[in-house]
């Protein structure tokens, strides 16, 4: 059954299995607010791939590590912050964070955050936001980070912060 083998063949592309997340960051200017996205993406190393936006839980036992080489055009869960504005001389913002259970068989949290704010600010909201997480769930951090960017609008601006969930197979 071709059309059989076509799903079968699919579903493994989207099934594949986290084996690490890497976080990033990046601010950008452009001609428009695609643009300037697009550039952010592109300053932050995860331009050429395709982002598939995922809520934010971070799968047991996955380690953080430095972004990779991603193959081009892969299909990457991520979760995103991203903010674009046109108003010149503002200052806008965008941060991810995670934070890790003591008991590494339990998940991780990821949050996000962008608005017109500092990156400081950003940093303490995700801050906030993953002591909340934490607190909700009954559970301890052992390790977390935060990754924040800012940008101040010259014409069209763009600030992203963005954990990826990658596969052995999407690496270079």
């Amino acid at each position: 059954m071709v059309i059989g083998g076509e799903i079968e063949r699919e579903e493994e592309r989207m099934t594949k299995t986290v084996t690490m997340a890497a976080a990033t960051a990046g601010h950008a200017e452009g001609g428009t607010a695609l643009n300037a996205f697009d550039n952010a993406l592109l300053v932050a190393g995860i331009g050429n791939i395709n982002l598939i936006k995922v809520s934010s839980i971070l799968p047991p036992e996955v380690p953080v590590t430095d972004l990779p080489k991603i193959k081009p055009g892969a299909l990457i869960p991520t979760a995103y912050a991203a903010i674009t504005s046109e108003t010149p001389g503002e200052t806008v913002a965008a941060a991810v964070g995670y934070a890790l259970p003591d008991d590494p068989s339990k998940n991780g949290v990821i949050m996000e955050f962008h608005g017109v704010a500092t990156r400081v600010e950003a940093e303490r909201q995700i801050t906030l936001m993953l002591e909340e997480a934490f607190r909700v769930r009954g559970e301890v951090i052992r390790e977390r980070a935060v990754f924040a960017v800012e940008h101040t609008v010259e014409r069209i601006g763009c600030a992203l912060a963005a954990v990826t969930l990658l596969a052995d197979e999407d690496l270079v």
